[in-house]
């Protein structure tokens, strides 16, 4: 796949309508919504190559299917080797540790954004919840389930359990549903073709799935895709595989697709009980939000294995990093800054970081978190860009900021919490911290 991609000259009135259509009004919205340069928008509506990630997640925003709108010689030059892994749907531990390598020799200090490298400093471990993790990691037929907000360090995390696997000499593969093409999620069958064909992809194993796709006639989709992985994939490897499902709470929206998925994936792992072939499936699975679909409780994968639950920073957390980032602070600023923010881990980084670099004060940040010109603005943007696509959401988090506590629908409720943007308490739901409240009472 090449590095570069570029929109093909017949397409670009049509991406230039989308983004309006899709509710960004000036190329500098979307740019700070992906955290990506505005040239990089630009270059992308008017035809001229972009990075192959950032033409794939443009798209993906902006409702486009890639592969219709993409004109692939834009640049020749093929990444070495399994040219596959180039794709932001499958992650293999080889290409974390070079990226974290290069970001790491260009950078003395990492800007808080995405997943934090494997060899960063600046990583916060929440024991024990990594030791619990490693530990399970190395069982037959485990199965880890990981629930937290955005930007608390969900992915952080699911790639230090990938990279522990693979140090124990096991296949090791990443699947991001939040990175799959739309037309995946057309039905069951369709869906599981595609979750086969994407770990023979990031295996380097041959494409043989229309060989076992006759039993989906006869027996449905989903003993085919069983069978393909008890009779193909994992003999072949002959290995233990470990396959990190990120962000599954994405299928939650496809009725047919999350009964029969889900349902596999504890199937699955019942088997790794009682057959050797099964016990070299480990299984991670990581979601945002409670799993507020119904699912029959003998069929679900959300009631078994090894299930965390990710807090935000304690003050113990925040003092280590705000050590790592070499600040003369006591417990005192650590308060004032949890006053403000809470223990949200991507605030509490992003403030120390400008800080660290001398941007601004403690103090100053105080005096006006939400103005325009504060250090929060583009999260904050970012955050009520969301509320905006989603006025039900946004009628909800209104609610929520003028009462400082609201009983909302489950969906509605998991919905914000999944965000971020609120905290639950019993039935309660709650601003997640001063920041927000403070911000949506202006803008909402």
């Amino acid at each position: 796949m090449p590095r570069s991609v570029r929109v093909r000259p017949e397409f670009i009135s049509e991406v230039k309508s989308a983004l309006w259509r899709n509710g960004y009004i000036r190329q500098t919205d979307l740019a700070e919504y992906l955290q990506i340069s505005q040239s990089t928008i630009s270059s992308f509506l008017n035809g001229r190559p972009v990075d192959y990630l950032n033409f794939r997640e443009i798209c993906r925003v902006l409702r486009l299917e890639w592969q219709d709108i993409a004109d692939l010689t834009a640049d020749l030059t093929v990444a070495s080797g399994k040219d596959m892994f180039s794709s932001p749907l499958v992650r293999t531990t080889e290409e974390n540790n070079k990226e974290t390598q290069e970001t790491s020799s260009s950078l003395s200090l990492e800007h808080p954004s995405g997943q934090v490298p494997l060899d960063s400093p600046f990583y916060i471990k929440r024991s024990p919840i990594e030791e619990r993790c490693y530990e399970q990691i190395h069982k037959p037929g485990a199965l880890i389930r990981i629930k937290a907000p955005r930007q608390m360090g969900k992915t952080s995390l699911l790639s230090r359990i990938i990279h522990q696997s693979h140090s124990q000499g096991d296949c090791a593969v990443i699947l991001d549903f939040q990175l799959a093409a739309q037309q995946i999620f057309v039905n069951s069958d369709k869906f599981l073709r595609w979750f086969c064909g994407s770990v023979s992809l990031a295996l380097n194993i041959p494409n043989q799935i229309d060989d076992y796709w006759d039993l989906a006639e006869v027996l449905g989709s989903s003993m085919a895709c069983k069978a393909y992985f008890e009779e193909y994939l994992l003999p072949t490897i002959n290995k233990p595989l470990t396959l990190g499902l990120d962000e599954v709470d994405k299928i939650f929206e496809y009725p047919e697709i999350y009964r029969d998925f889900f349902g596999l994936l504890r199937a699955l792992h019942e088997e790794g009980k009682r057959r050797d072939i099964w016990k070299k499936l480990r299984l991670v699975v990581v979601h945002s939000t409670e799993v507020y679909v119904p699912l029959d409780i003998n069929q679900s994968p959300f009631n078994v294995g090894l299930s965390i639950e990710l807090p935000e920073f304690n003050n113990k957390h925040i003092l280590d990093l705000v050590q790592k980032y070499q600040l003369d602070w006591d417990e005192i600023e650590v308060e004032k800054l949890m006053m403000l923010v809470g223990g949200h881990p991507f605030l509490v980084c992003l403030t120390l970081y400008h800080i660290a670099n001398r941007n601004v004060t403690l103090t100053q940040i105080l005096q006006n978190p939400t103005s325009s010109s504060s250090i929060y603005a583009d999260h904050l943007r970012r955050q009520s860009l969301i509320l905006t696509q989603q006025p039900e959401l946004a009628n909800a988090m209104k609610d929520v900021v003028i009462n400082n506590s609201a009983k909302l629908p489950t969906v509605t409720k998991f919905k914000l919490h999944s965000i971020g943007l609120v905290k639950l308490q019993g039935d309660s739901v709650l601003p997640r911290c001063n920041l927000y409240s403070q911000y949506l009472q202006t803008y909402l």
